[in-house]
């Protein structure tokens, strides 16, 4: 059997994710609950499940997979993805060895997945456990059943609130505006808990959850979905517009005029507060947008740690650095006071905190920031041999660079821009990012000479191997 073009369509180098019912269904759902019970062996399984129409379902079937191998179960019914983060870290005394959440995060409606964590929620992912169960599953692994396990629904939602406010500067966001969109998702329940205990006032827009998506699918990172929280902001005089995809794990912020905050200049914002915090610690950064992050973490006499792109590949950095935090220009923020997780709570608390301490609003902490270091943001292009055009692009700059780094795959540097050039785990993308020191133009120009490098590259091999659709980034962000 043919390893490769014979693998599971759901599974996906970070976690399972598939149309449903065709690649995802609840059958399936029930042999991963089974076989993750005997394969790893765990005493107690949180289970989570975000508001897609299919994953009550979905959950349930992997609830009872789960059962009928033996292993007890922690649900913890609606949620987003970082809560079971939290539960199985937090609950690690009391039993628990793994954690499931049953969500697609920004993808269409007719999608769903599973994220799935180990003890002390470090990442199930290709390579580490993921690849095993995709075997066993595809294989028709045997399951013998045990003592079925039992049911308990602890109430999650106060004892993670309370974790939040208590890394939170919860006086600093006295008499604070915000605008809060969740677009439908999850997050809705978790900002009406916060709204309870912060003495500040919550502008509420698409806030309940609806797995049918009635106001577009949850993610913020599509320009089109950004209009009803700029405009809500601008409306009520906001300090601060927030938004989240579907499961939350993502926050996007907006400043007080209602534009849209790039999350690489949060990355260094957030490294800032943490080093404040804890003086000379580490933070951990990725490849593909750096300048602004390095100085900022440097300036404030931190250690910058570079690690690859990728959720696993940051946890793993923050573990084996025992940084303080780490984040991704995508908005996956992480933290070591959150189990070396990425949550979409705590950046806008820390956040809003600092411009309530500093009595300046979002605009004024990162303007300087875009100016000195204005960036591309990603561009994603679909491309028949990823491989091959990196190396063309790497032939083409290599003379002029100063310095290149392959961590993830190829970023150059040269006196006053750099680029990264990366390919997508799952599909035939290429990702471009692009900076410079203080020169849009610069990065106008640069960008438009990539592009055009990376399309004539990508056309010598059309006739080799047919495109992809280059609808969407299923397996990232979202092509823009």
């Amino acid at each position: 059997m043919d390893e490769t073009t014979d693998r599971l369509p759901c599974f996906k180098a970070y976690d399972l994710r598939g149309r449903v019912p065709d690649e995802l269904d609840a059958g399936l759902a029930y042999r991963l609950g089974q076989l993750l019970a005997d394969l790893r062996r765990p005493r107690k399984v949180v289970v989570g499940r975000d508001m897609r129409l299919s994953s009550p379902e979905l959950a349930e079937a992997l609830v009872d997979g789960l059962l009928s191998a033996g292993v007890d179960v922690v649900d913890v019914g609606l949620c987003g993805t970082e809560m079971v983060y939290f539960a199985t870290a937090a609950l690690e005394d009391e039993g628990v060895d793994a954690g499931v959440m049953v969500t697609a995060s920004h993808n269409p409606s007719d999608f769903n997945g599973m994220k799935l964590v180990g003890r002390g929620s470090r990442p199930i992912h290709a390579g580490n456990g993921l690849d095993d169960l995709e075997r066993a599953l595809r294989h028709g692994r045997l399951v013998r059943r045990g003592v079925r396990g039992g049911v308990s629904r602890p109430e999650m939602l106060p004892r993670y609130v309370e974790h939040l406010l208590r890394i939170a500067d919860r006086d600093a966001l006295r008499g604070m505006t915000f605008v809060s969109n969740p677009g439908n998702g999850c997050a809705g329940p978790v900002v009406d808990a916060l709204a309870h205990e912060l003495d500040a006032r919550f502008v509420r827009v698409h806030h309940e959850p609806d797995g049918r998506f009635p106001n577009g699918v949850p993610n913020p990172l599509l320009p089109e979905n950004r209009g009803p929280t700029r405009d809500a902001v601008r409306e009520h005089g906001a300090d601060l517009g927030l938004a989240w995809d579907g499961d939350f794990d993502r926050c996007f912020l907006f400043d007080e005029r209602g534009g849209f905050v790039e999350g690489y200049y949060v990355v260094g914002l957030l490294a800032g507060e943490m080093l404040r915090r804890h003086p000379g610690a580490a933070i951990v950064y990725e490849p593909r947008l750096t300048w602004n992050t390095i100085e900022q973490v440097v300036e404030a006499g931190g250690v910058p740690v570079l690690s690859r792109t990728g959720h696993a590949y940051v946890k793993d950095a923050l573990r084996a650095h025992d940084a303080v935090y780490g984040g991704e220009m995508s908005a996956h923020h992480y933290f070591r006071d959150f189990a070396y997780c990425d949550t979409g709570m705590l950046p806008w608390l820390l956040v809003a905190g600092m411009m309530g301490r500093a009595g300046r609003p979002l605009s004024e902490l990162v303007g300087q920031r875009m100016e000195r270091f204005p960036c591309s943001g990603e561009i994603n292009r679909t491309v028949a041999d990823s491989a091959r055009v990196l190396d063309g692009v790497r032939l083409a700059y290599a003379p002029d660079a100063l310095s290149e780094d392959s961590t993830d795959g190829l970023s150059m540097e040269f006196e006053r821009w750099r680029f990264n050039l990366r390919r997508s785990n799952t599909e035939p993308l290429i990702r471009l990012n692009v900076e410079s020191r203080g020169d849009r133009e610069l990065v106008e120009s640069r960008t438009a000479e990539l592009l055009d490098l990376i399309g004539f590259l990508g056309a010598l091999d059309e006739a080799r191997v047919p495109q992809a659709s280059d609808a969407s980034a299923l397996d990232g962000d979202p092509v823009r």
